[in-house]
């Protein structure tokens, strides 16, 4: 894995200071800058793209959900691990909704950041308990608040496909799937792009969503 550039957004000084001391310490990562909200973000991805954000929610100035906004909008292939001490599952999912590609509670152990950083770089998601939790009671309240998946019903998926995005949604990288399915990797790329074109999803976030609406995750 090539080294990756890292950017943390936290106006609370104490923590934005140690959380870029342990970044720094994890081995694949070459370059760590600090923002204090999400205005001063923006201005620093502007001078230079990171790999990926790890942003707090509540800051002054531009909070991170706004800025997490902008970012998704402006910049697709940066990811974005989000911070933040409140766990519930419908603001989770609002998150993954926007298309944060992590979410990780403040006092998460040090292994679990590093885990993150490394899993949305190699398979575009982060996909732990919290997540999941919140994946599935969003997609369930949907259902039964509009009376329908969320994703419109006449999307079909091959059971080639169907098998992919299962694999995918399972973390397994694309050079994995191909691996398991005797297919190259060039043609899971392929397959992906086509199912994302299909669902209207623009990463794997979506996907993910996907498999909750539709029942294949349970």
């Amino acid at each position: 894995m090539n080294q990756i550039k890292v950017y943390i957004a936290d106006d609370q000084t104490l923590f934005r200071k140690g959380m870029g001391r342990l970044v720094r310490s994890f081995p694949n990562v070459s370059e760590v800058k600090e923002a204090s909200n999400g205005k001063e973000l923006l201005e620093l991805i502007k001078e230079e793209e990171p790999d990926v954000i790890l942003m707090d929610l509540e800051m002054p100035v531009m909070d991170g959900i706004e800025a997490t906004e902008k970012v998704i909008n402006r910049y697709p292939n940066i990811k974005i691990v989000v911070l933040s001490m409140h766990d519930t599952q419908q603001h989770i999912f609002y998150l993954m909704e926007l298309g944060a590609h992590a979410f990780l509670l403040k006092n998460a152990e040090p292994e679990e950041v590093q885990e993150a950083i490394l899993a949305v770089m190699k398979n575009d998601f982060y996909q732990n308990e919290i997540v999941v939790n919140a994946l599935r009671k969003g997609a369930m309240d949907k259902k039964k608040s509009e009376g329908r998946p969320v994703f419109q019903s006449n999307v079909t998926l091959t059971d080639r496909e169907t098998e992919i995005l299962l694999l995918i949604c399972r973390e397994l990288t694309m050079k994995e799937i191909g691996e398991k399915l005797s297919l190259s990797e060039k043609t899971i790329h392929n397959h992906r792009a086509r199912i994302m074109d299909k669902l209207g999803v623009r990463n794997t976030v979506g996907l993910v969503r996907f498999a909750y609406d539709t029942g294949l995750l349970e």
